[in-house]
């Protein structure tokens, strides 16, 4: 079993004078596991040996000062993600200034408050976890993408595609960076339902009956389920576009035949990303379709199957889609 030292987050504290670093040991010791430098080379040392959760640092050492310490830090992919609060006994606005630009998330001043030390410490640690929280989710998201595509005829690149053309249709609709690419993360989930498809349908080269499209229709409902109810943001979404992105504008898709703006935003902007890819793409059943026979039919379309408004705005991101089409094509 871990011992509660062990799971502590990790502060790297940097500073020349001993007593500055006794006076924070004793501030912090007893809330997290500790580490010290009191040079900034003994400093990115420790960081490469035992990569911290957090680094308190000093800005005016000898040797290379914190500003140079931590423009070293950031161009490290790993310890990028470290940050970084300057303790220093500077005050002036361009100090400051440079702090920030060089990627520091704080300025403590000294003399130091303990109340403030403990307060800044906190907040950019819960910033930490929360980040971490995100990344685990989503990989947690994209493994379960991956595994979908062992139940289909589909690559990894249609996914890879598709979700790249949900996102840019969700900037040019005028979604956030932020919404568009919790889009591009959730579209992978599309059909995670597949999952719990029978082999016998799902690998069949031939044509499906009537009984097995049935049994086929179900898997929106069955990715819903896996995906359950979440207080993430992300999955919250991929459950919605796994259940809507069968839906049509008219109202004939599945599963809930939802009509016109009953579907989500989502959904709609998946189901044109997803059919123009899957048209496009030779499949063992099909040969790939010339690109503007997809346009076509997405054209032919509107207003039947797709948002008229969305199929608007797919032509005019015909150019970009169209690239990464390009960039990532099957092997």
């Amino acid at each position: 079993m871990l011992s509660d030292h062990n799971t502590k987050q990790k502060v790297l504290i940097v500073d020349d004078e001993p007593a500055n670093l006794r006076v924070l040991k004793k501030i912090l010791g007893d809330l997290y596991r500790l580490s010290f430098a009191k040079t900034g080379e003994e400093a990115l040392r420790l960081v490469e040996r035992d990569l911290p959760d957090l680094i308190l640092l000093d800005v005016m050492m000898p040797g290379m000062t914190g500003f140079e310490v931590c423009e070293v830090l950031k161009k490290n992919s790993v310890s990028s993600i470290i940050p970084v609060i300057f303790v220093t006994a500077l005050s002036d606005e361009l100090d400051e200034a440079k702090g920030f630009e060089v990627g520091a998330v704080d300025y403590i001043t000294k003399p130091i408050s303990p109340a403030v030390v403990k307060a800044r410490v906190r907040t950019h640690l819960s910033l930490v976890q929360a980040d971490e929280l995100r990344r685990t989710r989503l990989q947690v998201i994209q493994r379960l993408g991956r595994a979908s595509e062992y139940k289909d005829n589909e690559t990894g690149t249609h996914i890879l595609r598709m979700s790249h053309y949900s996102k840019v249709m969700a900037l040019a609709y005028g979604l956030t960076e932020n919404a568009a690419d919790n889009l591009l993360h959730a579209a992978p989930m599309h059909d995670i339902g597949k999952i719990g498809i029978p082999d016998s349908i799902m690998l069949k080269p031939g044509k499906l009956t009537d009984e097995e499209f049935t049994i086929m229709k179900t898997h929106p409902e069955i990715g819903a389920e896996i995906l359950g109810d979440s207080d993430s943001d992300l999955i919250a979404l991929a459950k919605t576009v796994s259940l809507t992105h069968h839906e049509k504008w008219d109202g004939s898709g599945y599963p809930n035949g939802l009509k016109g703006e009953n579907i989500p935003l989502e959904g709609r902007i998946v189901a044109i990303a997803d059919v123009f890819d899957a048209l496009t793409s030779k499949r063992p059943y099909k040969e790939a379709w010339l690109v503007q026979e997809a346009v076509d039919f997405i054209h032919e379309q509107s207003g039947r199957h797709f948002d008229p408004s969305l199929v608007a705005l797919f032509n005019g991101c015909l150019p970009a889609i169209l690239e990464i089409k390009h960039r990532w094509q099957d092997e």
